[in-house]
């Protein structure tokens, strides 16, 4: 892993378990296997440095693409979205952090729920593409759908630690929540042999 890499991991973990004031350039650092004169050549600040890190680790770069043809459109979201909650339960202790420091520091929320805000735009655009191609039912309001199935995922995502017992099984809550969302949008069923080759490669990814 290269240098910054290393330092940016470093301060993605401190952040998220100390908040701005406690991540100090000193946790980082010795975090990182670092001097703090390495962070501050790099970055030039501290506030720079975890600007860099939420967004390196949150932003629209890690976000999967769903397919610009769809096909079978139940299939692709559930394996979309299980790699989107996979992805939000990682990041989850840097962006509840981020949500905690909103008011004192807007900018660094912002920059957490960038890769979030991305991934509604990413599925909202599909939903587009879905009613294009005549897949789901006339007149449903699918741009509601994709407002439902992303808070869906970002509230597990972020409070499933709080409150296990209100959310389905982590291993199947994406299909469940697309499932619902299939349903209300009238899309066709998808096959069992494609359902479990989609979940199966997303589950593989969520857990790397």
């Amino acid at each position: 892993m290269i240098l910054r890499d290393r330092i940016l991991d470093a301060a993605v973990r401190v952040y998220g378990a100390h908040g701005f004031r406690g991540a100090t350039t000193r946790r980082i650092a010795e975090a990182a296997g670092v001097n703090e004169v390495t962070l501050f050549r790099t970055f030039g600040s501290k506030a720079a440095l975890i600007d860099a890190a939420i967004r390196n680790r949150t932003g629209r770069d890690d976000i999967p693409r769903l397919p610009t043809k769809p096909v079978d459109p139940t299939a692709e979201l559930t394996a979309w979205a299980t790699e989107i909650h996979g992805h939000m339960r990682r990041m989850r202790s840097m962006i509840r952090k981020c949500m905690s420091e909103m008011e004192e520091r807007p900018a660094m929320s912002g920059a957490a729920c960038e890769g979030p805000s991305w991934a509604h735009h990413e599925l909202r655009d599909y939903f587009n593409r879905v009613q294009a191609a005549n897949l789901m039912a006339p007149g449903v309001e699918h741009h509601v759908a994709s407002t439902m199935l992303m808070s869906s995922l970002f509230g597990d995502a972020m409070g499933r630690d709080m409150m296990p017992s209100i959310y389905p099984p982590a291993s199947s809550a994406a299909e469940q929540y697309v499932r619902v969302i299939a349903r209300a949008l009238g899309l066709p069923a998808t096959t069992r042999a494609t359902k479990r080759a989609g979940v199966s490669r997303a589950a593989a990814s969520a857990a790397s």
